[in-house]
Order: C-alpha cells, then structure tokens, then sequence
C-alpha cells in the first residue's frame, strides 16, 4: 500500500489527547498532526524522535497532516497509523497472497457480526467455512527483536476474542491476525503484564479453535506492504 501522498520528515515535539501531536517541519514551521492511534504508543512518542507525516490537502479535514511512520534512523521503522495494516492487507487478501487464506477469493470488510462488532474482514468461497479475519496491528516492542500487543488494556479486544469464539461455535472459522508494523522485530509475545485479561482470554479462544497468524510488514516512507517473503519467521516468545 503506497501512501497517496509523498511523505515528509518531521520531529516530534508531543503527543497529547491520542489523537494530537505537535511536530517541527524541517522548515522550523510547528504543526499540529492527526494521530491515527488510538493506544499508548509506549516507546514512540519521545519528544525529538524523527518521524515522517503525510500531508493532504482536504477541505474537510481540519489538520493538514497525518503522523505515518517513527524514523528509528538506524534503518528500521515502525508504522504508527492503525488503518494502514487494514488497508494493506486488504489489498494481499484481494490478491490471495495470503497462503492461509488464499482459497478465499471473496473479501468483505467491515461486516457487522457478534454484539454490535464489525469484523475486520470476511472470507467466503464455495465449500468452505466462512472465515472471520480480526486484525491487530502491533507497535509496542519493549525487548530487541520482540513484538508485543497490546500496548495497554484493550477491552475491545478482549470482546473481539469472545465473538470469534461464539463464530466457532457456529461452524465458522476465526482468525485473529497479528500484522506487527515494525520492521526490527522476529518474535512475538502477549504483553500479558500490561492486560492479563486479554492474555487470559487469548488462551481461551486459541483453545477453543481461534487460529492464530501473525505478518510482518515492509516498510518505508513510500508505503506498508505486508510481507509476504518471510512469513513463519516469527517465533513465540
């Protein structure tokens, strides 16, 4: 998934209210930012750290510009926009690059489903089980080399377990997939310190059926593609 607008450098000066961050352009001009992120970013919103914001030009939109990427300026990146991972997995899903999911050639997103939830997309195919994909984008990495979700207490997403569980008991299939937008991490964890209700409710599920899948991404200021190269590189912690 390209960005649909080239991408410009920026440090960050803070992040507050979520969904606000105050950046310096290299120009010196101080703007306010949109920050797609709902979590606590935990490790990525240091004041001064560089980071790469998308500009648009959209009447409608009262902030002129969107926070995308954190520059770790050692090579790596890690994508701070929750919608991206939706949108570029889409696009692979679409194109049955997914090898676990490659029998499905019709893709749905945002079906309503469960108590009030929208699953993120809906696989189905003639002959096979309608497949619930819940997609869960990862940023927080506290070790080198590991990945971790969530980044703070998600009730939303103890919930989202519990509807891919009753999905399962319908004959369904259910998939809770883990696309970690960092490009410095081979190994995955459940933060089960940060919400142990979740960790406690994963197990759960995985039990009961839920599968687990977990991607990468590529990464760079020109976009976020889910990487299709080195999919099983990850291990459990």
């Amino acid at each position: 998934m390209r960005f649909e607008t080239p991408l410009v450098p920026a440090r960050l000066i803070r992040r507050y209210k979520r969904f606000l961050a105050d950046c310096r352009l290299e120009d010196g001009q101080e703007i306010t930012a949109h920050c797609a992120n709902p979590g606590s970013m935990m490790g990525l919103a240091e004041p001064g750290e560089k980071i790469w914001l998308e500009p648009n030009d959209d009447p409608k939109k009262k902030l002129k510009f969107g926070w995308r990427l954190v520059d770790h300026e050692n090579g790596h990146f890690t994508g701070v926009d929750t919608s991206v991972p939706n949108r570029a997995l889409r696009a692979a899903l679409m194109a049955q690059e997914i090898p676990e999911l490659a029998a499905y050639e019709t893709v749905k997103p945002e079906v309503k489903y469960g108590q009030n939830s929208r699953i993120d997309f809906l696989l189905t195919q003639p002959g096979l089980p309608d497949t619930y994909v819940e997609v869960k984008c990862v940023t927080l990495s506290r070790q080198p080399g590991l990945a971790e979700f969530p980044d703070s207490v998600t009730a939303r997403g103890t919930k989202h377990l519990g509807e891919l569980v009753s999905m399962i008991k319908q004959g369904h299939r259910a998939i809770l997939l883990y696309l970690v937008q960092r490009t410095d991490c081979d190994r995955f964890a459940l933060a089960a310190d940060i919400d142990p209700t979740y960790a406690a409710a994963f197990e759960d599920a995985q039990a009961q059926g839920v599968e687990k899948l977990i991607y990468t991404t590529r990464i760079s200021p020109k976009g976020v593609w889910v990487n299709l190269t080195e999919t099983g590189a990850f291990r459990t912690k």
